[in-house]
């Protein structure tokens, strides 16, 4: 049976959703080693919306599901619908939309909140002691969520960020954005991507590593 690892997504599109290269560079590691991969985002309307071609903010109206639905080929599930004993690890790749949509980090920072299914899903699978890889702004959902525990991330070297994450309890290493850090005692994952840059092919090198510790640390 091949291992079932779920893909959080927040929408579509960088600035408003999940990063589309992210997202893809994760399902495509994912699917080069034979993992079988269950997409899933809140069913929830997006805190914004912003036109990509002009870096505009839109009065219209998304919704996060339905947007993730065009990264994920239309195979996604509502994430409340989705059980830690359904999965073997979670990833969750970054973009505006983690820190949008998932939680709103983007505008309180340590002080922010996780979507509720969101946060319980992340909390079951670690309590389960399954891996979560957590890529780009997506670490700052983990840092929230598990903080008391004070995990290890990395969102690279962003000093703001990297105090907003320690802030919620987390521990910050510095990385390049080739590379990515592991907290093996809690078997968590985290690479910049983005955060860093510059191009995809710096990214996917990242992140086709970090998916692949993850996997790894499948029980």
């Amino acid at each position: 049976m091949p291992h079932k690892v779920g893909v959080i997504l927040s929408g579509c599109g960088f600035k408003d959703g999940a990063e589309i290269h992210e997202s893809v560079c994760t399902l495509l590691a994912l699917d080069r080693m034979g993992v079988t991969t269950i997409c899933m985002a809140p069913n929830m309307e997006q805190r914004k919306v912003v036109n990509h071609l002009t870096g505009e903010e839109s009065h219209e109206k998304r919704n996060v599901l339905v947007e993730s639905a065009r990264i994920a080929r239309g195979n996604i599930r509502d994430v409340k619908d989705v059980k830690a004993s359904d999965l073997d690890a979670l990833i969750l790749p970054g973009g505006y939309g983690a820190a949008l949509n998932l939680s709103d980090f983007a505008t309180k920072g340590a002080k922010a909140s996780v979507n509720e299914n969101v946060a319980s899903l992340v909390r079951a699978v670690h309590e389960a002691g399954k891996p979560i890889c957590a890529i780009c702004i997506a670490p700052a959902i983990i840092a929230r969520v598990l903080g008391d525990e004070h995990p290890v991330l990395t969102i690279g070297n962003d000093e703001n960020t990297a105090e907003a994450l320690e802030a919620c309890g987390a521990k910050h290493e510095s990385c390049s954005v080739r590379d990515y850090v592991v907290d093996k005692k809690r078997k968590i994952v985290s690479t910049p991507a983005y955060m860093l840059g510059p191009s995809i092919a710096h990214v996917a090198e990242g992140i086709e590593k970090a998916v692949r510790e993850t996997v790894a640390m499948i029980g």
